[in-house]
């Protein structure tokens, strides 16, 4: 496979069991990466994982060479103004930390959160640097998956929605080595970053290696929008049905940054047959 290869896959159920429910959707889906929860998307239970379920899933993994990824739960916000949040935040982290190791994993997404109220705003960003300073240091120490920060939709205080609020995020954390970026085109549409333009994609891209640099970048997932640029609504969408439309993820496969970086795909679902379509159109853009 050649070095600059996009692989590309999907967002991957696991209700059933990990391995179990995984591999046999990653297979019929044409995936080659994929992306799974490790506990509740909606919900702070942490549960403890199967074992069994675990090794079957690393080997399974292993076997067909699928780099995997797993995005904590969407509760996640680490500049919340009620601490009881931020403390259940640095636990879901720590814990799908944890669980990447054991299952393989490459890196854990979270969301970059909200300061809710401008009164804290401020506070929001020493709240970013104390909680997760620890975390990226035990997980470096310990060769636990690295971190991937997700720029936001947009709307609510949002710690990091623009491309551009990466500078500020990650200099809150002193730039640490072991901290990467996710880019979300959905997202970054929502935000206000025009990509259906011709140039736009390309354009939004040039500007997250100038804010964050050339290696950041590690994780991209790939969603058409159901909303028009800049409604700061996070409603994903088929590739190509949606308001950006198929000619941006062109630009999207064909940018040097996105060279060797993993591509998933969150659209909407019943089964893997969606999935198995926008995997196939963005493989023939590829």
């Amino acid at each position: 496979m050649l070095l600059d290869h996009r692989r590309i896959g999907s967002h991957t159920k696991t209700s059933g069991g990990l391995a179990k429910a995984a591999l046999p959707y990653v297979d019929a889906a044409g995936s080659e990466t994929l992306q799974v929860y490790v506990s509740n998307s909606r919900g702070w239970a942490l549960p403890p994982g199967d074992p069994k379920q675990d090794e079957m899933f690393q080997a399974g993994i292993t076997e067909r060479g699928l780099p995997a990824y797993i995005h904590a739960s969407l509760l996640v916000n680490l500049g919340s103004p009620t601490e009881l949040t931020v403390e259940r935040s640095v636990a879901t982290l720590a814990h799908a930390l944890d669980r990447g190791a054991a299952i393989g994993a490459t890196a854990v997404v979270y969301h970059a959160g909200s300061s809710v109220d401008p009164a804290h705003d401020v506070k929001a960003m020493h709240q970013l640097r104390e909680a997760l300073l620890p975390l990226l240091d035990t997980a470096a120490a310990r060769g636990l998956p690295k971190l991937l920060v997700e720029p936001s939709a947009g709307g609510g205080r949002s710690l990091a929605s623009k491309v551009e609020d990466l500078g500020p995020y990650l200099a809150a954390v002193e730039n640490h080595p072991w901290m990467g970026v996710c880019f979300d085109t959905c997202h970054a549409w929502a935000a206000g970053h025009d990509l259906a333009t011709p140039g736009g994609m390309t354009a939004t891209l040039d500007s997250l290696i100038a804010t964050v640099g050339p290696d950041r970048l590690m994780l991209i997932h790939a969603n058409d929008s159901k909303d028009e640029c800049g409604s700061t609504r996070d409603r994903h969408e088929t590739i190509g049905q949606g308001r950006i439309g198929t000619a941006p993820f062109a630009e999207l496969l064909a940018h040097p940054a996105t060279a060797g970086i993993p591509v998933i795909v969150e659209t909407p679902t019943v089964e893997h047959e969606g999935h198995a379509a926008d995997i196939a159109l963005l493989k023939t853009l590829r």
